[in-house]
């Protein structure tokens, strides 16, 4: 007997349709796997025949051939484990295989039956959905990732008893449909910016950065909180929109690291490795190429604490993915892409002991050999994909205890940056732009236009600050957002100002 059961396999982002081909047939007791499956997938034999067992059905004693097809497509993971258990059980006339004909099937097994959860579920449905397909058995574990698919009917099931009563009319199972999601309203998160003493220019800094999707570079000594700003900033960006939530939650599905719980990522991602990461957690990689952080910080904040103690290779890496805010993994037989776009925070000290130029501290220890080699450790490529640079000054006791000083919370400040992204979205709606920091070199021309004298400002600031051609790109989209930020359509020699004193950074100018 030949049973065929519809499921899908994911590699990157990328969803192909699947075929689990199960043939029965006499001859010594035999399970043969073929279609270039991984490990997990030539182990599934031993989970799918102790699962069928303990269901109360029968395992055929006889020559068991399941093909995953297509054959030249390579399979990994473990939830092909529920489609060969059915079609194993099709193949043997113990389930009706008319039931299942117009379903996708996912789902890891137990030893005990148990339809275990599985990672990769939204992409995988999305892709089929794509494809025609409007039904699917899954975990119930998955039913809430799953529900983001519109229009879909998820069939949630916990164990392959259930799925075997089901099909076989005894039992019901009561099958749930997409639905839509709705922004909420503003969430309080553990960090407010409010909280920031003594810090107006960096606050400063943050707002713009956010306005604009920025880069930021922060340099100062210990304590001065740098960390708690860079904590702060996803506080005041934008509420995620469905479209943007969607493709978060289906990167993070990927990489297994979803909470079931929540079943959607709606709030901006924060990811802060530590300086020991490798270059392939950073990008993504291994055997089956997973998602890095560049991925898992998709549409929020990559923060990199520390940075010269970062790994050369680790900082040179991420120059392709802030320019292309993709990043491509190539491997010898196949490569697949993932999204990267986030915004970059990163923190310092202006020299290894931390204190040089600092007012009220310790006295700086280190010489100037050892300041030199301490900054030459960032590059001049990365620095000029940094549109923001500010010195961060130490806190003084008289800052830290003002309380009569009302300080801004995240939710103001993130109202001014809402109305200016939203400027920014109503300018850009014919172009594949959400924010400024996303314009190429045709949309500056065409949407950043410079009043005479901040062009005048702008010519004499090139020569003098021996600006590259990306540098004084990002001058502009920077002034671009301040002028947003003020309601202007005009960049002015104030805006343009603004914008030419975060690139002008003493330590830096030092090497």
């Amino acid at each position: 007997m030949l049973a065929k059961i519809k499921t899908c396999g994911v590699y990157g982002l990328h969803v192909s349709e699947i075929e689990a081909e199960v043939d029965i047939s006499n001859g010594l007791p035999a399970i043969n796997i073929v279609g270039l499956g991984d490990m997990a997938i030539r182990e599934s034999k031993e989970r799918v025949r102790a699962a069928i067992k303990n269901s109360g059905a029968s395992f055929p004693m006889k020559r068991i051939t399941i093909n995953l097809a297509p054959a030249d497509t390579k399979k990994e993971g473990t939830h092909f484990d529920l489609p060969i258990a059915l079609g194993i059980l099709a193949a043997s006339e113990q389930i009706k295989m008319d039931m299942i004909f117009d379903f996708c099937v996912l789902g890891e097994l137990s030893l005990d039956g148990k339809v275990n959860k599985v990672n990769g579920v939204l992409p995988m449905l999305l892709g089929m959905f794509n494809k025609g397909y409007r039904k699917i058995i899954l975990p119930k574990e998955n039913v809430k990732e799953a529900r983001l698919v519109e229009e879909m009917e998820i069939y949630g099931v916990s164990h392959l008893q259930e799925v075997i009563q089901w099909l076989n009319n005894e039992e019901t199972v009561v099958p749930v449909t997409g639905h839509h999601f709705e922004n909420e309203k503003f969430t309080q998160y553990d960090h407010d910016i409010r909280y920031l003493k003594g810090q107006d220019n960096l606050k400063r800094a943050l707002e713009i950065a956010a306005a604009g999707g920025h880069n930021l570079l922060m340099v100062g000594p210990p304590g001065a909180g740098k960390t708690m700003a860079a904590r702060s900033l996803s506080s005041i960006m934008p509420q995620m929109t469905f479209e943007e939530a969607l493709e978060v939650t289906k990167i993070h599905s990927v990489a297994g690291i979803l909470d079931s719980e929540k079943g959607l990522v709606n709030r901006r991602p924060f990811r802060s490795p530590h300086h020991t990461i490798s270059v392939t957690a950073l990008t993504g990689g291994g055997r089956i190429p997973k998602p890095g952080e560049v991925s898992l910080c998709h549409y929020g904040v990559l923060f990199l604490d520390e940075l010269p103690e970062f790994s050369k290779g680790a900082l040179e890496v991420l120059r392709q993915p802030l320019e292309d805010r993709v990043i491509s993994i190539s491997r010898a037989h196949s490569s697949c892409t993932y999204p990267a776009d986030f915004m970059l925070v990163v923190a310092m000290n202006p020299c290894p002991c931390g204190y040089y130029g600092s007012e009220g501290q310790q006295s700086c220890t280190c010489g100037a050999h050892q300041i030199n080699r301490y900054l030459n450790k960032i590059s001049g490529p990365l620095l000029d994909r940094i549109d923001l640079m500010i010195e961060v000054r130490a806190v003084s006791y008289g800052d830290l205890k003002d309380n009569d000083k009302s300080e801004e919370s995240s939710k103001c400040v993130g109202k001014r940056v809402q109305i200016a992204r939203e400027l920014q979205q109503h300018r850009y709606k014919q172009e594949k732009v959400l924010f400024n920091a996303q314009l190429n070199t045709i949309g500056i021309n065409k949407y950043c236009v410079l009043e005479k004298e901040a062009e005048e400002l702008l010519k004499m600031a090139f020569d003098k600050m021996k600006l590259s051609v990306r540098s004084h790109n990002r001058v502009i989209k920077v002034s671009r957002t301040i002028a947003d930020l003020d309601k202007s359509e005009i960049i002015s020699k104030n805006h343009l100002a603004e914008a030419l004193q975060y690139r002008n950074l003493n330590h830096f100018s030092r090497r």
